[in-house]
C-alpha cells in the first residue's frame, strides 16, 4: 500500500534534516529515518529516533549538534539502539523515551507531555499500539507543525502490530487520534515525509477496517489459527516477512475475541 496516493513531500521545512541510516530492509523500506530538528538562529537542536548503533550514522548525527536532548518514538531496535552510544558521542545528552529503560540520563517520557527546546514546542502524542510505548510529537517552531509518527504511520506501506506488545485496539485508537491533524506535515519513522498526516491516518483507518473485514470472513470460512489467517488474507505475502503478517493476524484475531466478549451492561445482572 503507497499510502493511498498520497503525493510524497519534496522539500522539507527549513528547521528539519533528515539523516536516513544505512539499514534499508522489507521493515525498514529505505532505512530508519533520523530527524534533526533546529529553530532557525537557535544554538541547540534536538534528534529523534537516533537509529541503529552505526557508527557512521552515530557520527553524522553527532556532527549536526549541539544538541539538548535526543528523543525516540518507540523501543524496537532501528531505532533507539544507537541513542546511547550518540548520547556518548554527544558528552551526555539525555535520551527521552515513553519506556525507561530505554532513556539515558533521564526519567521516562511523560505521554502528552509539553516539552520546549530553544524555539520549538515539542507535544508528546500517546499513540500506543504499533508497540505499547509508541509516541508520537507535535513540533511546533513559528508557525510551521509537523507530526513525527515514528512507526505508527509510515510514508509508504502499512504498519505491523506487533503482537503481543502492539494492540490492535489501542492502534485503532491512535490513528484516530492522528486523523485530527488536518493539513499537517506527517514525517514518519521509515519512508518519504507526506503532506497530510489527518489524510494518511484516515486511510489506515479504512484499510484495517477492510482488513478486519476479511479476517472474520476466513474465521467464518474455518481459518482457526493466526497462520490460517494469514494463507487467506495475506496470500501473496513473501516469506521473509511472513512473521509480521503473523504477529498483525494474532493482534486481529485478539482484538475480534475482545470484541465478541459482552460488556459488562450486556450480562444479565441476575
Amino acid at each position: 500500500m503507497r499510502c493511498m496516493g498520497a503525493a510524497e513531500v519534496v522539500e522539507l521545512p527549513a528547521w528539519v534534516t533528515l539523516l536516513r541510516a544505512p539499514n534499508a530492509g522489507p521493515m525498514t523500506l529505505d532505512g530508519t529515518n533520523t530527524w534533526v530538528l533546529r529553530a532557525p538562529g537557535a544554538e541547540h537542536g534536538i534528534v529523534i529516533d537516533p537509529g541503529p548503533l552505526d557508527e557512521g550514522h552515530l557520527a553524522r548525527i553527532a556532527g549536526h549538534g549541539p544538541f539538548l536532548f535526543i528523543l525516540v518514538t518507540h523501543g524496537h531496535h532501528d531505532h533507539v539502539e544507537g541513542a546511547a552510544r550518540l548520547s556518548e558521542l554527544l558528552g551526555g545528552t539525555h535520551v527521552l523515551a515513553a519506556d525507561p529503560k530505554h532513556g539515558v540520563l533521564a526519567g521516562p517520557l511523560g505521554r502528552d507531555e509539553q516539552l520546549g527546546a530553544d524555539g520549538l514546542e515539542i507535544q508528546v502524542l500517546d499513540t500506543p499500539g504499533h508497540t505499547r510505548d509508541s509516541v508520537s510529537f507535535l513540533v511546533e517552531c513559528g508557525d510551521e507543525r509537523a507530526v513525527f509518527t515514528g512507526d505508527t504511520i509510515l510514508g509508504r506501506g502499512t504498519t505491523v502490530v506487533a503482537w503481543p506488545d502492539g494492540d490492535l485496539g489501542a492502534y485503532l485508537t491512535s490513528l484516530e487520534r492522528l486523523a485530527a491533524y488536518e493539513g499537517v506535515l506527517m514525517l514518519p519513522g521509515h519512508g518519504p515525509a507526506l503532506p497530510d498526516c489527518a489524510a494518511v491516518a484516515r486511510a489506515y483507518l479504512a484499510h484495517r477496517q477492510e482488513r478486519l473485514g476479511q479476517v472474520r470472513a476466513a474465521i467464518t470460512a474455518g481459518a482457526d489459527s493466526a497462520e490460517a489467517i494469514v494463507d487467506v488474507v495475506y496470500p501473496d505475502i513473501a516469506p521473509r516477512v511472513r512473521f509480521a503478517a503473523v504477529w498483525s493476524a494474532r493482534a486481529q484475531l485478539a482484538y475480534l475475541r475482545r470484541e465478541s466478549q459482552p460488556t459488562p451492561e450486556q450480562l444479565d445482572p441476575l
